[in-house]
């Protein structure tokens, strides 16, 4: 499907990894101008590498003065992605100050301030644009040891465990995994390209009538 992305420019978050960098790759094929934020200069200088034309922004978005300067400058966005986030699994009683503070930081205080600097850029312009949020569907239901990525959920993708790298670090013991299988229908975790097309149709004109939602990409977990 034409989406008719071509000659845009899009800034997307936590690009250096998982669903961020399969995002950064799909918008560069589609004609897209990308800013691609990662807090890892080594993970955009390979991904410049693979995507030439790409700019690259290497930033801790935890640090709120760092990136209020880093990005101030940025430029003209129209496409938004707010994908950077960390998942620190703990169990409830044994929460530290340390694990909150940084999902805090990253996971929701991050999305509003990028937010904040394209969008006032986007009324500054008088022009349209869009953002997407990269969520989790465990903002919608709780799961086991993820107090406060639970309590950290413009439109939103809500997907269920994406087999990134950190996907597949927090999943990979076998029970646990199959604990999680056996509630989605289809009986799998997510690709990155599953989560990586939702985000392309939300970004796009396609998706005109589609505002203020979160759409599930959870083969079914939350439908049960």
């Amino acid at each position: 499907m034409e989406l008719g992305l071509a000659g845009r420019r899009a800034l997307v978050t936590g690009a250096g990894k998982g669903i961020g960098r399969s995002l950064v790759q799909a918008l560069h094929a589609a004609g897209v101008r990308v800013v691609a934020v990662s807090r890892t200069q080594a993970d955009l200088d390979s991904l410049v590498r693979e995507c030439p034309g790409v700019e690259p922004l290497c930033v801790d978005l935890a640090d709120w003065e760092a990136t209020e300067h880093a990005l101030g400058s940025v430029g003209p966005v129209d496409l938004l992605v707010n994908n950077a986030g960390v998942a620190l699994l703990q169990p409830f009683l044994e929460v530290t100050k340390e694990a909150f503070d940084t999902s805090f930081d990253v996971n929701l205080r991050a999305v509003i301030q990028v937010s904040q600097i394209v969008a006032r850029g986007m009324i500054a312009r008088g022009a349209p644009g869009a953002i997407v949020n990269v969520s989790s569907q465990a903002s919608q239901r709780a799961l086991t040891n993820h107090t406060v990525y639970c309590d950290l959920a413009m439109n939103a993708v809500n997907p269920t465990v994406v087999m990134t790298p950190m996907g597949q670090a927090n999943w990979n013991d076998p029970h646990k995994a199959k604990v999680m299988l056996d509630r989605i229908p289809l009986g799998k975790f997510a690709e990155v390209e599953n989560v990586v097309d939702t985000i392309l149709f939300l970004l796009s004109d396609r998706s005109s009538m589609t505002t203020g939602s979160t759409v599930p990409v959870d083969g079914g977990f939350l439908a049960t």
